[in-house]
């Protein structure tokens, strides 16, 4: 009798760096004659890729295999991103296995490094390609150097020939990705030099990056994005604090005047660039007047969107053991106010778009719109017509809200 297969279903938090480790994990699960389950109710093997980014992240991840385990009976294999700590609670209830081994141990197979699989993309627009993993920074809020190790970079022709190999599949997107990816370093070659190659090569695709550091932002990469026509004129570059004193305490090594500085190159040589920034309320010790300050540096750089996050302890790190005296309620309403600042900046940035003619690249379709992204990571509707799906089009913006821009093809 032919022994059936046996059933796994995979579930993923947090970063796109987690995202791109799931679509390896998935590859070796399918080679390896694993059977993907729609449903995890149906599935023999529940494997949850975990976040520690923040402790709402670990408790979600947790209390879904929890659950599952219960109603189901599966087996949880936990891999990604946990602390130690975290690691003796899941195993409560599963196993923690690292990604390297966990594809040895179900693929019986050696891998000495996981970035050798080829992904099972979840989508067939847009390739997320992982240059570099780990960091070296130590911010002191952050458990990542715990979770993945100190920087490593791939090799230079390895993430070029990935790029060549997705290009030629029809990809229209690439997303290179790394917690600090400006620092990227394989020998004399450095990001800049890494931009420019994928720049180089032939196709009709756009080029994203994400997660910037500002000490790691050169002119070099500057003047990179500013003469290679298919890095799109998007940026994340996150501050955390507009204060001084807590960017300190976070142990960012640089100030809110070296990073206007950085933005006002930025913006000198990318006229048109659209800005993202990170930042955390509540860090420990965080005043009413240093908060302000993060309102007013929102206020100033007048950032197309910002990424608000309440602080939480993640132990192991400095900041664990300060004092976390802003209490949720405060963490609250401080998100709140920066949010609401954000939303009337945001708008008055997307208004200026009314009347002008952008390249999109379509994702989906709604309800009679097809939506897509612009060049400037703007998010965009139009009605739809027969334009297919996955293409390239220009639309002419008529209407802006605060998070997104409405328009009418007017080339297909």
């Amino acid at each position: 009798m032919k022994k059936e297969k046996t059933r796994y279903y995979l579930i993923t938090y947090g970063c796109q760096a987690n995202i791109s480790d799931s679509e390896r994990i998935e590859q070796m699960l399918d080679s390896a004659g694993y059977l993907e389950s729609s449903r995890k109710e149906e599935a023999d093997l529940v494997i949850i890729n975990c976040c520690s980014v923040r402790q709402s992240a670990v408790d979600r991840a947790y209390g879904q295999a929890s659950k599952i385990k219960k109603d189901f009976g599966s087996r949880i294999i936990f891999t990604g991103c946990l602390l130690e700590k975290e690691k003796e609670k899941v195993e409560r209830i599963g196993e923690f296995i690292a990604i390297n081994d966990l594809i040895n141990q179900l693929s019986k197979k050696e891998v000495n490094d996981y970035f050798q699989i080829e992904p099972k993309y979840k989508s067939n627009l847009s390739a997320l390609v992982p240059i570099m993993t780990g960091c070296d920074n130590f911010c002191s809020y952050c458990a990542v150097p715990f979770t993945r190790g100190r920087e490593k970079s791939r090799k230079f022709n390895e993430v070029i020939n990935e790029v060549k190999k997705i290009v030629a599949d029809g990809y229209k997107e690439i997303w290179l990705l790394g917690q600090n990816v400006n620092s990227y370093k394989d020998g004399s070659k450095n990001f800049h030099d890494l931009l420019k190659e994928i720049d180089a090569i032939n196709g009709d695709f756009w080029i994203r990056f994400t997660s910037s550091h500002p000490k790691d932002f050169t002119k070099e990469i500057i003047d990179a994005m500013k003469s290679s026509p298919k890095i799109t004129n998007y940026l994340n570059l996150p501050v955390q604090s507009g204060d001084n004193q807590v960017l300190e305490r976070m142990n960012r090594p640089y100030t809110i005047s070296e990073y206007k500085k950085c933005i006002s190159l930025i913006r000198k040589e990318i006229p048109d660039i659209t800005l993202s920034t990170d930042l955390i309320v509540g860090f420990p010790g965080e005043t009413e007047k240093e908060f302000q300050n993060s309102k007013k540096l929102l206020e100033e750089i007048n950032f197309d969107m910002a990424y608000i996050s309440r602080y939480s302890p993640r132990p192991g790190t400095k900041a664990s053991k300060l004092d976390d005296d802003v209490s949720f309620q405060e963490k609250k309403r401080r998100e709140e106010i920066l949010n609401e600042t954000l939303k009337k900046g945001a708008l008055k940035i997307n208004k200026r778009f009314i009347g002008k003619t952008l390249d999109l690249l379509i994702f989906n379709e709604k309800k009679g719109y097809l939506l897509g992204k612009s060049k400037e990571y703007k998010s965009v509707k139009v009605k739809k017509e027969v334009t297919p799906l996955n293409d390239f089009i220009k639309a002419k913006i008529n209407k802006a809200s605060s998070w997104g821009l409405e328009g009418e093809i007017i080339q297909k």
